[in-house]
């Protein structure tokens, strides 16, 4: 017959010794208790959230699920294997939804009010009813590889709107001012329904440049009186440029403003015909007062359909995914190079002869590539 302890739980306590003999002997207790109620242990089995599939979570996306969008964006994002093969599986059932936004891509020099810019450049869209998602790439420490991740706290009014999506990533030392993985979130953005959607780089100079890889228009923010100082950096973006907007220019910063508009449509004017058949132009704009925002959209209207008539559009989207797939493909079959067996230490055996001078460049590489 079971004991009444046993029946709360608890089993094998010890009986008191009726002539203990030392301070250590065992006097009754409930220190054989389970440690939490078979009850509890039960409702929380129950409890316990099962792993949202590949399907479920494609099926959230295209109904507009933020939370699931999100979660997609986070699996494409992560460097787990795992998480990559489960990120494709959804990227491949949400693909029929695919290709129905606008895409732009805007940069600019650090300081000039890019994040500004957006948010009032997306409220204007949201007061002309469009669905818009903005991927924000902020740059990682070289040394502790982290980001801020802050461009999410200076939109406010769109990471309060139920039609706008703000998704801030790291760049992570990827050159060309997006992440390594913006292209795949944009996709999952556009077949969650939002129909513009804007990439914003992380603003560092000439190398930014792989955004015009991945968009359809592609906006330069420039401040006026910025000087000779930055001809370095200007003339790489300029050329790739589809619109020139010279931003604050509100005050006493207007007239100056004005005069570099001017300015810059003349240099622009020295640079060959895009292949867009699109003329480039310039402009300005403030994004605290909101001036020449429509103008900046309605021009972004007008190349699109431009583009359209003409063939470009589309031709130019087929050209991006051909350049994204060969790029793909390298970084790839670079990281299947690198993961070879006793490839790392042939690598440092040959650097060593670099670094000794037994050995040329081109000797080193031409072993390796046939070892």
């Amino acid at each position: 017959m079971e004991s009444p302890n046993e029946d709360r739980g608890i089993k094998n306590q010890k009986e008191p010794d009726p002539n203990p003999k030392s301070a250590l002997s065992v006097n009754p207790g409930v220190a054989d208790a389970p440690a939490i109620s078979p009850y509890i242990r039960d409702q929380r089995k129950t409890l316990t959230r099962k792993e949202t599939t590949a399907e479920e979570l494609a099926e959230g996306i295209v109904l507009g699920n933020r939370t699931h969008l999100s979660k997609a964006i986070t699996l494409v994002e992560s460097n787990l294997e795992a998480h990559n093969d489960k990120a494709q599986a959804i990227l491949e059932l949400v693909m029929p939804k695919v290709g129905n936004s606008v895409r732009i891509g805007i940069t600019g020099v650090p300081g000039v009010g890019k994040s500004t810019f957006i948010e009032s450049f997306g409220s204007y869209l949201l007061e002309k009813n469009h669905k818009l998602a903005v991927l924000a790439i902020d740059p990682s420490s070289q040394r502790t590889k982290g980001s801020i991740l802050g461009d999410k706290t200076r939109m406010e009014i769109l990471s309060k709107s139920a039609n706008a999506f703000i998704r801030p990533s790291p760049s992570s030392g990827s050159l060309g001012g997006v992440a390594r993985k913006t292209r795949e979130s944009m996709y999952l953005c556009e077949a969650a329904g939002f129909d513009t959607i804007i990439i914003e780089t992380v603003g560092v100079g000439q190398s930014e440049t792989q955004v015009h890889s991945m968009v359809d228009f592609f906006l330069l923010l420039m401040l006026a009186g910025a000087g000779d100082e930055l001809q370095g950096i200007k003339r790489g973006i300029m050329e790739m440029a589809d619109l020139i907007a010279i931003n604050k220019a509100d005050g006493t910063n207007e007239p100056f403003a004005m005069r570099a508009r001017v300015e810059y449509e003349s240099a622009l004017h020295l640079f060959p015909a895009p292949e867009s058949k699109w003329t480039p132009r310039a402009t300005t704009c403030s994004g605290i007062g909101g001036k020449g925002i429509e103008e900046i959209w309605n021009l972004i209207l007008d190349y699109v359909s431009t583009t359209k008539t003409n063939g470009y559009y589309a031709k130019n989207r087929e050209d991006q995914t051909r350049m994204w797939f060969e790029e793909t493909l390298k970084e790839v079959v670079l990281e299947k190079y690198f993961a070879r067996p006793g490839k790392k230490e042939s690598i440092l055996e040959s650097e060593k002869k670099l670094m000794s001078g037994k050995s040329t460049l081109l000797k080193e590489i031409k072993h390796l590539m046939d070892t």
